[in-house]
């Protein structure tokens, strides 16, 4: 993937992920007199708005990183081992820092 290419489709990301990010930062549960069971439901409803917070929060920061390695001219190349990141890997996520062999290996260590 080119610079240019790669440039515009983080940015796109990184604007995408912003409006995420609004949109789950509001307060998941709407001000109402409601029971017990609605309750429940409200608590479960923002625990999973956390959670895709949480994820979004961390695919940002991916972004920004792989902005940040885009200008430092080390965009496409792994973070640990410093081999290329496979082309099919960038067109499939843009913001990845690291090669397959590399990245399965951090997964089996968390």
């Amino acid at each position: 993937m080119d610079v240019t290419t790669a440039r515009e489709r983080l940015e796109d990301m990184l604007a995408e992920l912003d409006r995420s990010i609004g949109v789950l930062q509001g307060d998941p549960v709407a001000v109402r007199e409601h029971s017990a069971a609605d309750a429940g439901s409200d608590l479960t409803d923002a625990d999973r708005a956390q959670a895709m917070l949480t994820v979004a929060t961390a695919q940002r920061r991916a972004v920004i990183e792989a902005l940040k390695r885009l200008e430092e001219g080390a965009y496409g190349r792994c973070v640990d081992c410093g081999k290329p990141v496979p082309e099919g890997r960038l067109e499939a996520r843009p913001e990845a820092a690291r090669c397959v062999q590399c990245q399965s290996k951090k997964e089996r260590r968390h």
